[in-house]
């Protein structure tokens, strides 16, 4: 191994956007594609008032949510049959293959911190289209853009 390629640490700072597979918009962070990570990806997410993402989940990766305003909806389970409420100061576990759901159905801005265990944000998204309805939420999904 060469002195350049000596893995380093490195700052980030956020400020590049971009438009998941969930229908979420996230502003880039610590990920394979950004500082060369090998095990875990971690980026922020602000779902504006009354947006809720598309159904899916992590193939083989778990995911950690960290919500630092506002509050997040997430049904989770393999027909979204569960519920979860997290606050602003909490904490949301998700296990690898879970299907899962989140909205904000307040009239506030939700911001959360997510790392997960996958380097690459988005290849271990699997979209779930046929849970998108199961969820008693009364959000739509955002379309693409």
């Amino acid at each position: 191994m060469t002195a350049s390629s000596k893995p380093t640490c490195r700052v980030v700072r956020p400020g590049h956007a971009y438009d998941g597979k969930q229908g979420l918009t996230y502003v880039e962070g610590v990920a394979k594609e950004t500082v060369g990570s090998t095990g875990l990806c971690m980026h922020l997410v602000t779902l504006p008032p009354g947006a809720r993402a598309k159904a899916h989940l992590h193939e083989s990766h778990e995911t950690a949510i960290y919500v630092l305003s506002g509050e997040s909806h997430t049904w989770f389970g393999d027909r979204l049959e569960e519920h979860a409420v997290v606050k602003a100061g909490e904490m949301l576990y998700i296990p690898a293959g879970v299907p899962h759901l989140p909205a904000n159905l307040a009239d506030v801005p939700c911001t959360a911190v997510i790392a997960r265990t996958d380097p690459n944000e988005q290849e271990s998204v699997v979209l779930l289209p046929d849970l998108d309805a199961l969820a008693a939420i009364g959000a739509p999904v955002r379309a693409d853009p």
